[in-house]
């Protein structure tokens, strides 16, 4: 896709204390999260209501900006069996177009029941139904992000080489 695209153990050569911003794309909202500056919590951010590519893009890159983002972690819609299908598609078309107005890296992060998760844990805690469409998004961004920085944390630094 392109150089920006990268695996997930990119993210352990970034540089400290730098934030990772996780996405959550939806037809009709962008869910946002944020790390900490260890690189350890996900925090649901914000909700971006989608109008057209342009605007969300510049909506989002400013917020990347106003956190100093240095990486992004977007969720990838598989199917239940790991197949690929329109929302995934969606995904890829939406990172393509992204790729050029960014430096910043991009990882897929695989996001299945991210959103059923977050719904079970609103209905556990007895939201009602507004409130749980007004944060499920940024909530499911988060979980997304959460996988992502668990699995930074298992990852071993590279090891140093002996000249």
């Amino acid at each position: 896709m392109s150089s920006n695209v990268v695996p997930l153990e990119t993210f352990l050569g970034l540089p400290d204390h730098a934030r990772l911003l996780g996405l959550d794309l939806g037809t009709k909202t962008i869910g946002l999260a944020l790390s900490d500056v260890e690189r350890q919590i996900a925090t649901p951010l914000e909700t971006i209501k989608r109008v057209k590519f342009g605007v969300d893009v510049a909506a989002l890159l400013k917020i990347a900006d106003k956190y100093q983002v240095a990486g992004l972690v977007i969720g990838l819609p598989l199917n239940m069996d790991g197949s690929e299908g329109p929302r995934v598609q969606s995904t890829r078309a939406f990172v393509r177009n992204l790729v050029p107005l960014t430096p910043l890296p991009i990882v897929f992060w695989d996001e299945r029941m991210s959103t059923m998760a977050v719904t079970r844990t609103l209905l556990d805690a007895d939201a009602s139904r507004a409130k749980r469409a007004s944060v499920v998004d940024k909530m499911a961004a988060a979980y997304i992000l959460q996988g992502a920085l668990d699995r930074l944390m298992r990852m071993p630094p590279d090891e140093p080489t002996e000249d």
